[in-house]
C-alpha cells in the first residue's frame, strides 16, 4: 500500500519568465496554461512565487489500495519567504479527479480541497529543504542563458 498522502507537481519559478507574450501558434491547452500563469504573475508578482502545474494529490483514507482513495488535481501559486526558505502561502485551484469512497459527500470533498492546499504547503517546504527549488532555479537560469546566447531559440519544445 502507498503512503497516506502523495503529492506530485512540476514547479515553474515565476521569476524565470522573461517574456509575457503567448506564442501565436500555441495550442488551446498550452494557451490556457499560459494565461493562468500570466494571471498568477499579475496577482502575485514574480519574486518568491512559484507556479505548480501538472500536479496531483492523493489521499488514502483506509488501509486498502482498493477503497478509500481521493485523487485531486491542482494548479496555482506557492509564495515563499524573501529568502525562499519557507512557504508563506498557497493560492491553488483544486478539483476532485477520481475517488473510491462510496461514502463521500460534498462537504467532505470541500474539506479535502482545503486540505490539499495545506498539504501542498507542507510538501513545498520539504521540496525547498531537499534542494529541489535551487536545482529548478539553476536549471531555468541555464536554459535562459542558452536561449539568450542563441538569439532566443534553444530548440523545439524547450
Amino acid at each position: 500500500m502507498s503512503s497516506s498522502v502523495t503529492i506530485n507537481f512540476d514547479c515553474l519559478p515565476l521569476r524565470s519568465i522573461g517574456r509575457l507574450d503567448i506564442p501565436l501558434d500555441a495550442s488551446p491547452v498550452f494557451r490556457a496554461r499560459c494565461e493562468r500563469i500570466l494571471a498568477a504573475v499579475e496577482k502575485h508578482g514574480k519574486q518568491n512565487a512559484y507556479y505548480l502545474h501538472t500536479a496531483r494529490c492523493v489521499f488514502r483514507l483506509v488501509n486498502s489500495d482498493d477503497i478509500g482513495m481521493l485523487e485531486f488535481g491542482f494548479e496555482g501559486t506557492v509564495l515563499t519567504s524573501n529568502n525562499d526558505l519557507e512557504t508563506r502561502g498557497v493560492d491553488l485551484s483544486v478539483e476532485l479527479l477520481h475517488e473510491t469512497c462510496e461514502w463521500l459527500s460534498e462537504g467532505v470533498v470541500e474539506w479535502f480541497q482545503e486540505t490539499v492546499s495545506r498539504a501542498v504547503a507542507v510538501e513545498f517546504d520539504r521540496y525547498i529543504a531537499a534542494g529541489d527549488l535551487k536545482k529548478t532555479v539553476t536549471r531555468i537560469k541555464k536554459l535562459q542563458a542558452e536561449s539568450d546566447a542563441h538569439g532566443g531559440f534553444v530548440g523545439m519544445y524547450l
